[in-house]
C-alpha cells in the first residue's frame, strides 16, 4: 500500500491506497515569496489597466466624498483577506491614504444565493484593522426587494436586479479568487457582481438549465461559455471601476496577484491558472479517488470534485469522493436538498427531460443538482462513493450516492470520526479491485486526483 493526503480544508488525512494506485496532479506553483509586497505593486501596476490610485483620483476629480463599496467573498472562498496574503487591507489603506473616510466605505459580502455570513464568521475571515476601524459591513440578500435595483435586460434576457448599495456606489471594487470553477471557466472577476449581488431572480438564465447543459460550459473555458458571458454582461451593466483577484496554491499560498480592469486583470489571472492546475491524461481509470478539498463544506459544493473526475473516469467506472462538510447544512439549502432529493427518485436522464422542460418552472438551486447529472452520464449514482462522518443517516437518505458509512462496522457508523475516512476508502477500494479480478479476471486501474477539486484533468483532445 502507499500512502496519500487528502487536504479537507481544516484537516489532512492520510489514505492507504494500492501500489499500483496512480497519483494525478497538478504542477506546483511558484509561490510569492514577498506576498504583502508584491499585493502593494499589484495595486500600483499598470499591465491590467490603470492603478487604484489613479482611479481613486479620477473618481474624487468629480466627487470628493465618493462612497466606495469593496465586494469580498463569503466564507465558502479562501480568500486571503488577512495575513500577510491579506488583499483586502491594502486596498482599504489606499483608500484612506487617498483621503477617503473610513466612514465612506462599505464592505458588501456576494453571498449570491448562499445564506448570511455571521459577524463571528466575519471576524474569523476578515483583517482585524478592518474592524478597528469600524468600516460598515452588509450582506447581500438575494431575496429582499427593497435591497435590489433594477438594470434591465440582457441579450438572452435576464431581468437584471441588482443590490442597492453597490449601485449607490461611486467607487465599486471587487475582490476575489480565481480558480477553477465547473460552471462559468474560472471563479472571480465577473462572478464577484453575478451571482454575487444579483437578486434571485436574475440567477435564472445565468444558471439555467439550457445554459448549463452546454458543453462549453466547464471548467477553464471561457470562450463561448455562456454561463461565462452572461456574467460578464451583467457585471458591465452594473458597472465595475477596479478589481483584484488572487490565485493560490493547496495551502493557501499566494501565486499570483492581479489588479486593474474588469476584463484584463481576470484574463491574466485565469492564464496564470491553467499553466499549472490543468492536467492532460492519457487514459481513463476503473477507479478514481479524490476529495472535495475545502469547498467541500457542503454537499451542494462537492457537486465541483464530481464533474472535474469525470474525464478520468471509465464509463461505469467507480469514484470515491471524502469530505469534511463543517457547513450549518450538511447537504446545502433547502432547495437544493429537494432538488438533489428528486435526482436521486428520477434519475439523471429523467431529471435532465424535466428541468430542460418549456413548462419547467426554474427554483434555484437545481444548477448544482444538474451538475451532478453529467457525473451520471457517465457512471450510475450506486458507483459513487460519497463519505463525509459528519453527515447523519437522513442526510445520506436522500442523496444519489451509495453511502460510504456502510464501508464501516455498524457500531461505527454515523459517528463524525474523521478517523474513519482512510478505513471507507480502503474497504471500498478493495471491494471493487476484488470484484474486477473476480469477473473480469484483470486489475484494477486506479487513480487518486490528489488536488481534489482544484486540479483539472483534461484528454487532450478537449482543449481547453
Amino acid at each position: 500500500m502507499q500512502t496519500v493526503s487528502a487536504n479537507l480544508g481544516a484537516l489532512t488525512v492520510e489514505l492507504h491506497l494500492p501500489e499500483a494506485t496512480e497519483i494525478i496532479k497538478m504542477n506546483k506553483p511558484s509561490t510569492l515569496s514577498e506576498p504583502a509586497a508584491m499585493i502593494k505593486a499589484a495595486l500600483k501596476a499598470t499591465s491590467a489597466g490603470p492603478s487604484l490610485e489613479q482611479v481613486i483620483q479620477e473618481k474624487l476629480k468629480t466627487n470628493p466624498e465618493p462612497k466606495v463599496v469593496i465586494v469580498i467573498s463569503d466564507n465558502t472562498r479562501p480568500v486571503p483577506y488577512s495575513g500577510e496574503n491579506g488583499i483586502l487591507w491594502p486596498v482599504i489603506e489606499e483608500l484612506l491614504a487617498q483621503g477617503i473616510n473610513a466612514k465612506q466605505i462599505l464592505i458588501l459580502v456576494a453571498t449570491g444565493t448562499h445564506r448570511p455570513v455571521t459577524m463571528e464568521e466575519l471576524r474569523l475571515m476578515l483583517d482585524p484593522r478592518v474592524f478597528a476601524a469600524e468600516i460598515p459591513i452588509r450582506n447581500h440578500d438575494c431575496e429582499d426587494q427593497e435591497n435590489l435595483v433594477y438594470l434591465g435586460e440582457t441579450r438572452r434576457g435576464t431581468r437584471v436586479h441588482i443590490n442597492k448599495y453597490y449601485m449607490e456606489a461611486d467607487l465599486k471594487i471587487l475582490t476575489g479568487l480565481v480558480e477553477s470553477h465547473f460552471m462559468a471557466g474560472a471563479s472571480g472577476g465577473r462572478k464577484s457582481v453575478c451571482p454575487g449581488l444579483v437578486g434571485k431572480e436574475s440567477t435564472y438564465i445565468f444558471h439555467s438549465a439550457p445554459v448549463l447543459a452546454s458543453p462549453l460550459a466547464r471548467d477553464l473555458v471561457l470562450s463561448d461559455n455562456p454561463c461565462h458571458e452572461e456574467a460578464l454582461e451583467v457585471a458591465k451593466k452594473a458597472g465595475v471601476d477596479y478589481i483584484i483577484n488572487v490565485t493560490l496554491d493547496q495551502e493557501f499560498n499566494l501565486t499570483g496577484v492581479f489588479a486593474g480592469e474588469l476584463e484584463a486583470a481576470h484574463r491574466q489571472a485565469v492564464k496564470h491558472l491553467k499553466s499549472y492546475v490543468a492536467i492532460p491524461l492519457n487514459k481513463e481509470y476503473d477507479i478514481v479517488v479524490t476529495h472535495a478539498g475545502f469547498v467541500g463544506l457542503n454537499h451542494y459544493q462537492a457537486a465541483k470534485v464530481g464533474v472535474v473526475s469525470i474525464p478520468a473516469l471509465k464509463k461505469g467506472g467507480r469514484l470515491i469522493i471524502v469530505a469534511n462538510t463543517t457547513d450549518q447544512d450538511q447537504i446545502g439549502n433547502p432547495t437544493y436538498r429537494t432538488m438533489i432529493h428528486l435526482l436521486k427518485m428520477i434519475g439523471a436522464e429523467r431529471f435532465n427531460q424535466l428541468i430542460l422542460s418549456p413548462d419547467w418552472v426554474f427554483i434555484p438551486d437545481l444548477w448544482q443538482a444538474q451538475m451532478w447529472t453529467k457525473l451520471f452520464a457517465k457512471i450510475p449514482p450506486e458507483n459513487l462513493i460519497y463519505f463525509s462522518p459528519s453527515m447523519s443517516a437522513h442526510d445520506y437518505h436522500i442523496l444519489p450516492c451509495r453511502d460510504g458509512n456502510l464501508y464501516l462496522p455498524p457500531e461505527q457508523r454515523y459517528g463524525g470520526d474523521l478517523a474513519s475516512i482512510p478505513m471507507v476508502v480502503t474497504a471500498a477500494v478493495t471491494e471493487e479491485v476484488e470484484r474486477i479480478r473476480k469477473e473480469e479476471k484483470r486489475e484494477a486501474t486506479i487513480a487518486y486526483l490528489a488536488d481534489g477539486p482544484y486540479g483539472i484533468p483534461f484528454i487532450p483532445e478537449a482543449d481547453i
